[in-house]
């Protein structure tokens, strides 16, 4: 194709290697391998065995091989075994066929299963209907994945066993069928972890459950390092606590610290060595890690812009690329474009229809704020193969299986060598097929991450997902919910959920403080019966009054998002959520795009927008979320560093990129963590400094505001700080120029006192009140409304967040949730423990100071997000970022 050039190269995860075992047969699955011509990969049948051993574990194998068939089939084989009246018994060779394979799996030959000493007949027939009561439960951590597990699933049991349901419980599961699931569970039931909080509240679920063999959890590095991930693991400890024998899986496709998350899936024994829960060392359990020997292809594609800009400004090239992209979508069967955001999908979407109006049948979206119809028909459409392109976000990273899907475009640098991964999976997800993925540039310097990525993909470097310690909110809104269900024992309670691996060094005070706060909302609130939640008899927790108990009912769950509006059509249609902040902007009449329509404004009320089809052609706003956009990943960090540094074959993206960071050598010096560049400019009348620690935004905005606060009291003047994931830049009316040295710099570096420097710096104690909204629903000191009640507007729960925050603080001021919230802002919004170690890092860095007459390609796109964040209007801001570019321009020659 003119006007592009594409760069590819493969890349892949090592996994380590796995042997089958001789006992993990299939035969009573013989119906399905027939009908599907398959037999296992050895993975699959090490699972199999693990399993009827009595083993719990995690499988880790590339997207698209097989894990689901993995770890479900051994459920269902037990199953059909003790349907036939031979429960334990090993079985007979599976049915011979076809062996999928895929590069670098073991041979034909040794992927057969050998045959076992007890034969079992080829096809079971059952003594009775099948198994009582559910015997498996499937977590997912989408709802929207729920349809899609659903068939995986079933396809299996319509050739073997018939007679054994699987249905879903989840937020968009029907009434009439979440009534029949309320008086009969079937034999597996795929939930969400929500969904399985909810059913804890009810007194008879442990007797449902009684004939419960596993739990299965899907996606787990998804839920890892998140308080949904803690609320799986307390809902496992009680389930555990019920049925000690109860096996656990979980499955991951993208993960590096492997051990650390089987731990944290398996939870702990429960019995503290040395006495000490302070001291963190609890008994492990026992379980196995599987991991595939199959190398499932991986290309890793670039679409790399004919012309390309010198100084290269964050999301500059956007949409310009529509039609090189459009190009690319014509050449496959059916693609998936992935964005990094919600407004993303929409303007995409908007820019292929208009390049290709013809599309529009073929042409679908697919993001969480979508309503189900919308969701559903993108997603029937990929499994129909009806559907030429998606564009999607987050929400169709996992799990879902459309075969019909040969190609996903990723629009921006997915910003970690794991999501770039889990996205490509989505392409050629069957084993055998390899999976490409085409990078789209949002300016010049992504180019550079997308080659760093393909460079650590290939040699195996993932993201680790790190665990969280002891959220408090989380535990007291899972006190409540089993307090409801069943009364609860304070010390049977406390063993249980120092089983859960986050609060496995749960001190004895911080429980005693939760009980408090379940039974009298501790010191400040106690005198509001609203917060008296549970109440004490014969030394049980229990609660029951049924007002509290709905409103925690509708209140259960971790995920925090802005108040929503509902945007419905005239006719009732359902189009999705925006938030309450964007809808506030528009008065009847005005028009915005949102589901991939234009849309006018009829009425707003009660948090739900009436609209109609906008007959208009003109330029209309684009819904847009609030949000934080991912971080550059310290993996892909130093793999990029890597590649500024000339390391690595030589690959079309950097001679793409080759001008541009000539002009940078030339001007200054091309940034690497082998040392710490640092940048001087006088620009606009202003002292500007560009530091380059390429360390991700998260830290730099740490690292930015403690230099900023600790310079701010040598110069005395007021500086502003800009970050992005490469560095951060300080500006200053003067000083910075005349005053700042390389030992000044290194002064102000150092990570002494940086706990109360950054305190200091970026007024923590506001970013608690505002984090602490988030804690506070949590821990249900904010609780949704009774139904038939209009639901509080942003303003009013703000307020609400706020005047609590302002009691505890004066009344009750070792609140533990206060406590909380100033962690949580230190770690979520600051990698506090990350800050910490970079800037040990850079003490041993050595430093290059450039003073440098003109603004570097490196730090252009500072300078320019300075300017757009600042108080300009936005046409005078433009024309200053346009002037700026033509004078840069002319001095490059």
């Amino acid at each position: 194709m003119s006007g592009r050039k594409t760069a590819a190269r493969t890349g892949g995860t090592p996994r380590r290697k796995s042997e089958a075992g001789s006992k993990a047969g299939a035969d009573p699955l013989q119906p399905f391998f027939q009908k599907r011509k398959w037999t296992p990969f050895p993975f699959q049948k090490e699972t199999w065995e693990a399993y009827a051993e009595g083993k719990s574990g995690l499988l880790h194998a590339p997207t698209g091989l097989g894990k689901t068939l993995a770890v479900w089939l051994g459920p269902v084989r037990e199953a059909l075994l003790a349907a036939a009246g031979v429960e334990g018994a090993p079985a007979a060779a599976p049915p011979s066929g076809r062996t999928v394979s895929a590069p670098g799996s073991k041979s034909r030959a040794a992927a057969k299963v050998k045959a076992a000493k007890t034969v079992v007949p080829a096809v079971v027939e059952p003594k009775t209907a099948g198994p009582e009561g559910c015997r498996v439960l499937w977590i997912t951590p989408l709802r929207a994945l729920a349809a899609d597990t659903l068939r995986a699933l079933r396809e299996p049991l319509e050739a073997a066993a018939p007679w054994l349901e699987v249905e879903a419980r989840t937020g968009d599961t029907p009434a009439s069928l979440r009534a029949r699931l309320r008086k009969r569970l079937p034999f597996a039931l795929v939930t969400t972890p929500e969904s399985l909080s909810l059913m804890l509240t009810h007194a008879d679920t442990r007797e449902k459950l009684s004939g419960l063999r596993a739990v299965i959890v899907d996606e787990w590095h998804e839920l890892l390092g998140t308080k949904r991930g803690v609320q799986t693991e307390l809902c496992l400890a009680r389930l555990r606590h019920w049925l000690p024998d109860l096996k656990t899986w979980g499955l991951s496709a993208t993960l590096g610290n492997l051990e650390e998350a089987q731990d944290i899936l398996l939870g702990t024994g429960g019995e503290k060595e040395g006495g000490e829960a302070e001291s963190g060392k609890t008994a492990k359990r026992d379980g196995v890690i599987v991991s595939a020997d199959l190398k499932k292809p991986i290309v890793i594609d670039t679409l790399i812009p004919e012309k390309m800009e010198r100084f290269p400004l964050a999301g500059r090239m956007g949409t310009r690329l529509g039609a090189e992209v459009a190009e690319q979508i014509e050449k496959a069967r059916t693609t998936l474009l992935f964005t990094n955001t919600r407004a993303q999908a929409e303007l995409w979407f908007q820019t292929l229809l208009a390049l290709r109006p013809d599309w529009e049948a073929t042409l679908a979206m697919h993001h969480g704020s979508l309503g189900q119809a919308d969701r559903e028909r993108a997603e029937t459409g990929l499994r129909e193969g009806q559907m030429r392109c998606v564009v999607c976000t987050s929400s169709l990273d996992l799990g879902v299986d459309f075969s019909a899907v040969d190609q996903v475009i990723q629009v921006g640098s997915p910003k970690s060598v794991a999501r770039l991964l889990q996205r490509a999976g989505r392409a050629g997800h069957q084993p055998g097929q390899t999976s490409r993925i085409l990078g789209v540039p949002a300016n010049a310097l992504e180019l550079v991450e997308f080659a760093a990525a393909r460079d650590a993909a290939a040699a195996g470097v993932l993201e680790s997902r790190r665990p969280m310690s002891r959220p408090l909110d989380v535990l007291v809104q899972h006190l409540v919910t089993c307090a409801i269900g069943a009364p609860l024992n304070p010390e049977q309670m406390l063993a249980e959920v120092r089983t859960a691996y986050s609060y496995r060094t749960l001190t004895d005070e911080a429980w005693e403080w939760c009980l408090g706060f379940i039974s009298s909302g501790g010191r400040a609130l106690a005198a509001y019966p609203r917060y008296q939640k549970a109440r004490i008899e014969n030394g049980l927790y229990t609660v029951d009054d049924s007002r509290l108990i709905q409103q925690h009912r509708m209140s259960i769950g971790t995920i925090q998002s802005d108040p929503a509006v509902t945007v419905k059509m005239a006719n009732g249609a359902v189009l999705g959520t925006v938030e309450e902040g964007f809808m506030a902007r528009f008065k009847p009449g005005s028009q915005f795009i949102f589901a991939g329509r234009r849309l006018e404004l009829v009425r707003l009320h009660e948090r739900q927008a009436k609209v109609r089809p906008a007959p208009k052609k003109s330029k209309v706003p684009v819904a847009v979320w609030g949000g934080t956009r991912s971080p550059l990943s310290m993996e892909l960090s130093h793999a990029l560093a890597r590649r500024l540094a000339g390391k690595g074959e030589p690959v079309a993206e950097m001679r793409a990129v080759a001008p541009i960071l000539e002009l940078q050598r030339k001007w200054s010096h091309i940034p690497t963590d082998d040392f710490l560049l640092v940048e001087l400019a006088r620009v606009d009348e202003e002292d500007h400094l560009f530091v380059f620690p390429f360390a991700g935004r998260l830290v730099h905005e740490g690292l930015g505001a403690v230099v900023a606060w600790r310079l701010t009291q040598t110069i005395g003047e007021s500086i502003q700080v800009t970050q992005n994931d490469y560095g951060f830049s300080l500006s200053a009316a003067r000083g910075l120029q005349r005053l700042l040295d390389e030992e000044t710099l290194r002064e102000h570096l150092s990570p002494e006192n940086l706990l109360a420097d950054i305190v200091a710096s970026m007024n923590t104690a506001e970013l608690a009140r505002r984090q602490f909204r988030e804690i506070a629903r949590v821990a249900g000191l904010i609780l949704q409304p009774p139904p038939g009640r209009p639901s509080r507007s942003d303003r009013e729960v703000q307020a609400s967040a706020s005047l609590l925050f302002d009691v505890l603080r004066r009344y009750d001021s070792g609140n533990l949730l206060l406590e909380q919230a100033e962690r949580e802002i230190l770690e979520k919004q600051l990698e506090f423990t990350r800050l910490r170690e970079v800037m040990l890092e850079l003490a041993g860095r050595p430093v290059v100071m450039v003073r440098t007459p003109n603004l570097t390609p490196m730090a252009f796109p500072l300078w320019a997000d300075r300017l757009h964040h600042s108080t300009l209007h936005a046409g005078d801001a433009a024309s200053r970022l346009e002037a700026m570019l033509s004078a840069l321009d002319q001095a490059a020659g």
